[in-house]
């Protein structure tokens, strides 16, 4: 699945330049499903401007693509809608009656199956969430046909495709996520037979769990996560099929064209990976075409790794460790993630960090950037988000006797540690020690880090030490304060280019 989120280091093969303009994504849309293995794009209601004329461009430019390969049945579109809070609705309200027009679109021109038939809720924290929306769509729908269909035959196929998908973000739902599915799905089952037959899906976060609570709880509550959503999906009697929202460092997932072997495994059971803008575009497109055509064959052959009670609690707790360590660490360290973050270049016209109409993240007291920025700000001064608060947790692990479970559920940790190593800047580091005590503590993780995994961090290659004398460079311009935007971004940039992600 084809996502949106604006990680790209590098301009797409197809057009000049970076930024993915909003009038651009159409074209990104047909290209995708024509020129690479992709048979989903997600189109981004939450966090972005939107083109709302796509159900007719994409008819209307694809008329032969879809000839062969149906809209809404090889190829699909599917809408990640805004949280449901009750309060700034407007996109929501549109993202509805755009769903019903485009299946009023495919009717009227033939087509047998809607084009949309399925949204991912974000934030999702309870089982009324998606309850609520599904429950709004049908009055939405409901008013649509009294108005628009009256006297017409109730155009039931739509009510009956149609899916709310919860989008789980937080490590503490991740790791109940039993609480949200099994009365979710019950109730759905009851009032929609027709969605167990099909199967269900739940999309899982990776990003921002890692951005809250720091990179081992997020990757073990996704585990968690994964194991909890089986049972219950066999409590239902229905097939599951995860999505999981990757990025290409391994502080947003690890899911890049180079590193099959490890992520496939690392999160068995998973059947939908976000491709996102670094994996499509910050590598040869034959080996992402390579890539996504191994994954298609290969990621459906990994079952779910089942994880006990026992186990669960153990992660509980230590979650809980590793997330008592990082978000002070974070808090501390805030101003100068925000200072750096708005030096990165935009790649997509979202909606702003803040202001009439965005929204932020935040820990603690503290605002933001959100997990592209805030990944790339931090590995823009070689200092690489993975490592901070990993080395205090595995000692605290290690005190609690349960460093064996960790790597039983995790056992990518030393990969994922190796690669983001690559990028430590252990200069810059000192430096920042010198004036806060935070980032003595973050010297102290690289050291357990080293000695616990028994591995070393630091620049391997040519182009490693290529981007840490990039990143000195930035440190120095940043603390200097002589340079401009300009230049600064210059440097960021090609540092990302290097480890091939903005974020």
């Amino acid at each position: 699945m084809a996502t949106q989120h604006p990680d790209n280091a590098c301009a797409p093969w197809w057009k000049e330049d970076a930024f993915v303009r909003t009038q651009d994504e159409i074209e990104e849309v047909m290209i995708l499903f024509k020129e690479l293995p992709i048979d989903e794009y997600m189109w981004d209601w939450e966090g972005k401007y939107v083109d709302e004329a796509v159900g007719e461009k994409l008819f209307s430019r694809g008329q032969k693509l879809f000839s062969r390969r149906p809209f809404g049945e090889d190829l699909h579109l599917t809408y990640r809608i805004p949280a449901f809070d009750g309060e700034k609705m407007h996109r929501m309200a549109r993202a509805f009656m755009n769903i019903l027009a485009l299946s009023d679109l495919a009717r009227d021109i033939g087509v047998k199956r809607p084009p949309v038939t399925e949204m991912f809720l974000p934030l999702t924290t309870s089982a009324a969430q998606p309850m609520k929306v599904r429950e709004a769509f049908r009055e939405i729908a409901a008013y649509h046909r009294s108005v628009f269909h009256k006297g017409k035959k109730a155009d039931t196929d739509l009510l009956k495709m149609f899916d709310v998908t919860p989008l789980v973000e937080d490590v503490p739902s991740l790791l109940s996520i039993d609480r949200i599915l099994s009365p979710y799905w019950k109730k759905l089952l009851k009032e929609c037979p027709e969605a167990g037959s099909r199967g269900q899906r739940l999309f899982l976060a990776r990003s921002d769990p890692a951005m809250n609570a720091g990179l081992v709880p997020a990757v073990l509550a996704v585990k968690v996560a994964l194991s909890l959503a089986k049972d219950c999906a066999d409590e239902c009697d229905m097939d599951v099929f995860p999505v999981l929202g990757t990025g290409s460092l391994p502080f947003r997932g690890s899911v890049n064209p180079t590193y099959l072997d490890t992520f496939m495994p690392q999160y068995a059971g998973v059947r939908t990976y976000s491709i996102q803008s670094a994996f499509r575009y910050d590598y040869p497109k034959e080996e992402v075409r390579k890539a996504l055509r191994r994954m298609q064959k290969e990621v459906p052959k990994y079952r779910v790794i089942r994880v006990s009670d026992g186990d669960r609690k153990s992660i509980g707790k230590l979650c809980k460790v590793f997330t008592e360590i990082w978000q002070p660490t974070i808090e501390s360290i805030a101003p100068l993630i925000n200072d750096i973050a708005s030096y990165m270049p935009q790649r997509r016209e979202r909606l702003q960090h803040i202001g009439l109409f965005g929204y932020s993240r935040g820990i603690g007291k503290v605002r933001l950037p959100r997990a592209i920025g805030f990944t790339g700000a931090l590995y823009s001064i070689g200092l690489p988000p993975e490592l901070i608060a990993t080395g205090r947790g595995l000692v605290k692990a290690g005190e609690m006797g349960l460093l064996e479970m960790i790597e039983q559920h995790y056992p990518a940790l030393r990969e994922d540690l190796k690669h983001a190593g690559k990028y430590l800047n252990r200069e810059n580091l000192l430096m920042l020690g010198k004036k806060k005590s935070v980032f003595r503590e973050i010297e102290h993780d690289i050291d357990a880090i080293e000695k616990i995994l028994e591995i070393e961090l630091g620049p391997e290659k040519p182009r490693h030490m290529i981007h840490r004398n990039l990143t000195s460079s930035i440190y120095q311009r940043l603390m200097n304060g002589d340079s401009s935007k300009e230049v600064i971004q210059r440097d960021l940039v090609e540092a990302a280019v290097i480890r091939r992600s903005l974020g």
